[in-house]
């Protein structure tokens, strides 16, 4: 691959501190500040970028300060990782065989691969501290020398109980152990009870079990249900809240203090609504809308006031940043907060006084705000619609507060325009949506079709988190420290792969640069409307772009294309809005800024668990996908080719969405798959696959544990 020159280009967040370390480590004895950098390398990213990725630098070690905003080489910093006893800490990425690749921070593509027996027992999601043992080519190996935090102290199991041992066989297979019960901690659990135990005792040495208790006893019977919740524990997610947890929410004031009321901007009298999905029971926000006696409009958005209840250095506070996110499953919602606050006192229910954390904009008669206001307020919310009771409304033209949702959906729309105008991405993904039977059992699957109302909701959320962003970041010369909700551009090397995979299929993806990078998906996302390949392949390229985190350090939005993003508008599911809660309304009071690297530290381990949630969601969909086409061996389906390798290609089912495998073995002749994995040759004949291709395929076999679908290529 030919390199490109990256004079006169903005680079992306993780290639810009790349650059900017080779730099310094190319000329150790110079010193340079951020303006002297952005002429030396003669990029185009701004001075403000340059100085986060100097303070990223400077944190790691690996640059030191000087004077004068100059930097220089750290002389402990090493270039590379050659040398013996090589230590770092990192996450274990397991894989099926039971073995794992360790993530280091900082040194993308030099994973440590890891295998089984020596992990000492370290689980997916682990930290650990790890030390290289060899290395052959790319390839790094180690071992696991000691686990520094563990993802799970939970595991559904088995129960064996003899008269005097018991133990619990846990249902992970990547657990290489079992948990011994001593009889005191045994409950009511039996012999052969399928149970939720926690772990008590983790062992000081590899070989030895470790010990638990049991919490639950689980209904073996409703496997449907055990495989929900050990996906949730699987990936770190806890089913149930301790009793120190649920006491202090109980004690917790039903009423609203008078006092409390007389220090808010009070807005009962204010026509306010909540638009959410019919099953919600947790209303994080509501939307208000008045004519102005100046002729003006005034929109709010009303944050539930999750931080008057969950204060710092509670058990509440400590167990919701533990979790950080609220894990919505198929069939069931692992939440963040116990449900007296989640579904109670911070829902925005109809007909109730709530207290909450509001953003007003005043727009003129030209639809440009020209006044904003954030503070904390009381609402009461006069009508709690359904997207689909809110979209019939528009729809018919009349009813409940039709004035009220056309009026707020032309402003959504204009705000759409105007955010697509300045770079914004018209990404969709498709989401898939279950009807469920009375035992949870899947009947039916359908693509979620986004309408009007939820657009509508979407586009005032962004508002509001954009201008709180743009609030703390403008407010002061000087950095305030704050929850940055950052999107960095795409992997150069998987955005040209995308683009050869979109070649093949006759649409021209342009990646010159990140102006018509935003157009070429933008063009892709209008084209995917009209044409089923190209809508088939439009969700592949998320793969291309990088992951959208939380972080103290600010590079903007690429996906959004704003320079300032937060998020504010879901305190009730994310612990991210809670932070910025507490940083905002202290900012509104004077200058506060709290300790950086302390921020820093939160924001990744929020981050860590909102991609543990995203996984656990997956693979909920996955096991509700399989589950619905094993009701349907035998029968036949249309489909895409959607992956390759050695020993078969993929193919993704229309309308449910289900992958399965078509094996070359039953195709009765040998296949090569090309290096790029995009086409399959046979070696005996012209017959060839493509990703894209469409095919009909009947569903052979179904492995609902494993989530395995079996495909047999019908021609």
């Amino acid at each position: 691959m030919v390199k490109r020159s990256i004079k006169g280009q903005k680079l992306p967040a993780r290639k810009l501190q790349h650059v900017v370390l080779k730099l310094f480590i190319r000329r150790p004895s110079k010193r340079y500040n951020a303006k002297q950098i952005i002429k030396k390398l003669g990029i185009k990213n701004s001075k403000t970028s340059v100085e986060d990725t100097l303070s990223r630098l400077q944190e790691a070690g690996k640059i030191q300060h000087i004077k004068d905003d100059k930097f220089k080489l750290s002389k402990e910093f090493a270039p590379d990782m050659s040398g013996p006893a090589e230590v770092y800490d990192g996450v274990v990425d397991q894989i099926r065989s039971g073995a794992a690749y360790i993530i280091i921070e900082g040194k993308e593509g030099e994973d440590i691969y890891v295998p089984a027996k020596k992990l000492k027992q370290a689980m997916d999601g682990d930290l650990v501290r790890v030390e290289v043992l060899r290395r052959y080519g790319k390839k790094i190996e180690g071992q696991v020398i000691k686990v520094l935090k563990r993802s799970t102290e939970q595991f559904i199991g088995d129960l064996r109980q003899s008269k005097n041992i018991a133990f619990v066989i846990p249902d992970n297979r990547m657990a290489d152990f079992d948990i011994f019960i001593h009889p005191r901690d045994l409950g009511i659990a039996q012999d052969g009870d399928k149970v939720l135990v926690r772990i008590s005792e983790w062992p000081d040495r590899a070989g030895k079990n470790p010990r638990g208790q049991i919490i639950k006893v689980l209904d073996a019977t409703d496997t449907h249900g055990v495989m929900m919740d050990s996906i949730l524990i699987n990936h770190g997610f806890d089913t149930l809240f301790s009793n120190v947890v649920m006491q202090e929410a109980k004690k917790l004031p039903r009423m609203i203090d008078p006092e409390e009321i007389a220090n808010r901007l009070d807005l009962r009298q204010v026509p306010t609504i909540t638009i959410d999905p019919a099953t919600a029971r947790d209303f994080d926000d509501a939307l208000s809308y008045r004519e102005l006696e100046n002729g003006r409009i005034e929109i709010g958005v009303h944050i539930a006031d999750v931080t008057h209840y969950v204060r710092p250095g509670t058990a509440l506070d400590r167990e919701a940043l533990r979790r950080s996110t609220s894990v919505y499953l198929v069939d069931r919602v692992a939440p963040m907060l116990p449900e007296v606050l989640s579904n109670e006192l911070c829902s925005l229910r109809p007909d109730e006084d709530s207290l909450t954390f509001s953003a007003i904009f005043e727009f003129d008669r030209k639809n440009k705000i020209v006044k904003r206001w954030f503070g904390k307020s009381i609402i009461h919310s006069i009508k709690r619609f359904s997207y689909e009771e809110a979209q019939a409304t528009l729809d018919e033209g009349e009813g409940e507060f039709f004035d009220m949702l056309t009026a707020l959906n032309r402003i959504a729309k204009l705000l759409r325009k105007r955010r697509y105008k300045q770079g914004s991405i018209a990404f969709e993904t498709p989401e898939l949506e279950f009807e469920l039977d009375e035992n949870n059992h899947p009947i039916a699957i359908h693509t979620k079709i986004r309408k009007d109302t939820h657009l509508l909701v979407e586009d005032l959320m962004l508002l509001a988190n954009r201008e709180v962003a743009t609030y703390i970041a403008k407010k002061s010369d000087r950095e305030i420290p704050f929850v940055y909700r950052i999107h960095d551009q795409p992997d150069e090397e998987r955005l040209a792969e995308y683009s050869l995979f979109l070649k093949e299929l006759g649409f021209n993806f342009d990646i010159q640069s990140p102006a018509q990078i935003r157009n070429s998906f933008n063009r892709l996302s209008e084209a995917a409307k009209s044409d089923e390949v190209l809508a088939f392949a439009e969700p592949f390229a998320v793969r291309t772009m990088a992951k959208a985190v939380y972080s103290s350090y600010n590079i903007g939005h690429f996906g959004l294309g704003f320079e300032y993003y937060t998020h504010f508008t879901s305190p009730i599911r994310r612990y991210a809005d809670v932070l910025v809660h507490r940083l905002l309304e202290k900012n509104l009071k004077g200058t506060f800024r709290t300790s950086k690297e302390e921020l820093e530290a939160q924001c990744k381990h929020i981050s860590n668990q909102e991609k543990k949630a995203q996984e656990a969601e997956r693979d909920s969909i996955k096991f509700k996908q399989v589950e619905f086409i094993s009701g349907h061996v035998g029968e036949i389906f249309h489909g895409i080719i959607s992956g390759m390798i050695d020993r078969g290609f993929f193919v993704t089912l229309k309308e449910s969405g289900v992958d399965g495998l078509v094996q070359f073995a039953d195709l009765l002749e040998p296949f090569s798959v090309s290096d790029n994995r995009m086409k399959a040759k046979s070696k005996r004949s012209d017959r060839s696959f493509k990703i894209g291709d469409q095919v009909k395929v009947l569903i052979n076999s179904v492995n609902i544990n494993d989530m395995e679908v079996d495909m047999e290529l019908v021609e």
